[in-house]
């Protein structure tokens, strides 16, 4: 049996007035209409919901049982009907946002808490990847933002820099260079250096040659981890040294420091892409939101 959505609001307004006449004047339908409404269902339903006479109209406990369900159904319909007119504004539904190791221990957490606040029905899946496996990822459609080490270049994606990162170095507390107050890169060219492996970290290994290069010498690679909490834990053991960025103070382990590189003007920045065709309706929240974070930092 499957009772109409019409017949639903017939039975609870009579229920809820228990006056057949009152009910059909707040449906604006004829009593007559109304009469035959209810007797459909209750054929239908194969039970009796109210009973009635010239006197009064009382609900039987069959009644009342369908009553409470119909009430709970109502609620629920509301309730979709809410959630269902939010998504078609974008303010409900998911988002799918990738991330790397700088996003996350930089301005990323502050930008999705920002966001949670103001849209709390958009439910945020965070997936931790490479830039460039964000990149095929956001490409195939499996992503809808994708926050990545620059430089970033495609005509079918929109970007914007979330972040920029000086070069720190990354030494043992009682390491010789950390007692000085300025290291330069030139400083690091006898070390050992500890560094995330190519397949993951390819962009950013890209910005250390180059920096390393110019201070002429190509780094000593001894060993590679897959993420900073890897490349720390190597550090922390005296496998070696590294350079990160700056950002990565915010998850730096006791017994390491880190110190500025001085004569190095260079930044990393982080963005944060996604397609221009994407039809996702968040999209263009979670991208507003950006820009008025943006603006706010003084960017």
């Amino acid at each position: 049996m499957r009772a109409e959505w019409r017949q639903i609001r017939q039975f609870m307004a009579v229920a809820e007035t228990l006056n057949f006449r009152q009910a059909a004047e707040r449906l604006a339908i004829a009593q007559p209409a109304l009469s035959r409404g209810i007797q459909q269902l209750e054929h239908q339903l194969g039970v009796r919901l109210f009973e009635r006479n010239n006197r009064r109209v009382v609900l039987t406990e069959a009644g009342s049982v369908f009553r409470r369900g119909c009430g709970d159904l109502l609620v629920q319909l509301e309730e979709t009907v809410v959630k269902t007119r939010k998504a078609g504004r974008g303010e409900a539904g998911s988002l799918s946002i990738g991330y790397t190791d700088f996003a996350i221990t930089g301005v990323l957490p502050g930008l999705l808490e920002r966001f949670r606040r103001q849209y709390p029905d958009i439910q945020i899946e965070l997936h931790y990847g490479s830039t460039e496996e964000q990149r095929q990822a956001l490409e195939a459609g499996k992503l809808d933002v994708a926050f990545i080490t620059s430089p970033f270049d495609d005509p079918n994606c929109g970007h914007q820099p979330v972040q920029q990162d000086r070069f720190v170095a990354v030494l043992p507390a009682d390491h010789p260079l950390a007692g000085r107050e300025k290291v330069t890169v030139a400083d690091l060219a006898g070390e050992n250096f500890v560094v995330g492996v190519m397949s993951r970290w390819r962009h950013f290994r890209r910005h250390l040659d180059a920096l390393c290069l110019k201070a002429g010498f190509e780094p000593c690679i001894v060993q590679e981890a897959y993420n900073s909490e890897g490349i720390f834990g190597l550090i922390s053991a005296r496998i070696g040294i590294t350079i990160l960025l700056e950002c990565a103070a915010n998850q730096l382990r006791p017994g390491l420091v880190l110190k500025p590189l001085a004569g190095t003007e260079e930044r990393v920045v982080t963005e944060a892409a996604w397609r221009k065709a994407d039809p996702n309706p968040m999209l263009a929240h979670f991208v507003a939101s950006l820009t008025e974070q943006d603006k706010c930092s003084g960017a």
